[in-house]
């Protein structure tokens, strides 16, 4: 609900779910004052329970409802600058044969990789994550001549609804509660999360620090004009 650009920080993330076109924009919340700048936005909002250890539970909880199999795409009501083809890149790869979840990922630089909320991802030749972290991974990584730069995890998820489903039926587990990283939970229980490489990363908003700093970006872009 922070204010970013005259409006709350949902609303932006609202907009760009509708403009790729996907499928209906849903809001999955507890918060009666979100569901109401959710739908102000065009988004359908869903009061949800208030007691999920995460996103991926709250998500499911509203997929519970709705039939099929489809792919749903979760994504973090902090990343208003979440960029559209990526979006549509993600439900793309989920929606192959060979898979059941999704996410992406950015080039990141050394110094970022050391801030514990920059995502780090490691995957293996096939694009498949290996492991995530708050840790700057690969070691090493930032060094001159290492074989393997940081890859940021860019903050949404697609996945079919069963392995959501299914997910959110286990309880987390002890990796997931030390890096504070709900992924987590899939790759212990061997659920392969395929993902896609995006050109460049955006800035979310995990801190006052970055929403006054994307706040001071958005007047200097109307200076501009």
């Amino acid at each position: 609900m922070a204010p970013l650009w005259g409006r709350p920080l949902i609303a932006h993330v609202v907009e760009r779910a509708l403009e790729a076109g996907l499928g209906p924009a849903l809001v999955a919340t507890d918060d009666e004052r979100i569901a109401q700048a959710a739908e102000a936005a065009g988004a359908r909002a869903v009061l949800t329970r208030g007691d999920h250890a995460s996103g991926t539970d709250r998500v499911a909880e509203v997929a519970a409802g709705i039939p099929g199999d489809g792919v749903v795409l979760n994504l973090q009501g902090d990343e208003p600058l979440i960029e559209v083809e990526v979006m549509r890149a993600v439900v793309w790869r989920c929606q192959q044969a060979d898979a059941v979840m999704a996410t992406a990922s950015a080039p990141l630089g050394a110094e970022e990789a050391r801030d514990p909320n920059a995502v780090k991802v490691v995957c293996d030749a096939a694009g498949r994550a290996l492991y995530f972290s708050r840790a700057p991974i690969p070691h090493g990584a930032g060094a001159v001549g290492a074989p393997a730069a940081f890859r940021r995890h860019l903050g949404l998820y697609a996945y079919r609804r069963r392995t959501l489903l299914r997910l959110a039926a286990l309880p987390p587990v002890a990796l997931e509660r030390v890096e504070r990283l709900e992924q987590l939970r899939a790759l212990h229980h061997g659920v392969t999360i395929h993902v896609v490489d995006a050109p460049r990363s955006w800035r979310g908003v995990d801190t006052p620090a970055d929403l006054a700093h994307l706040e001071a970006a958005g007047a200097r872009q109307r200076e501009k004009r």
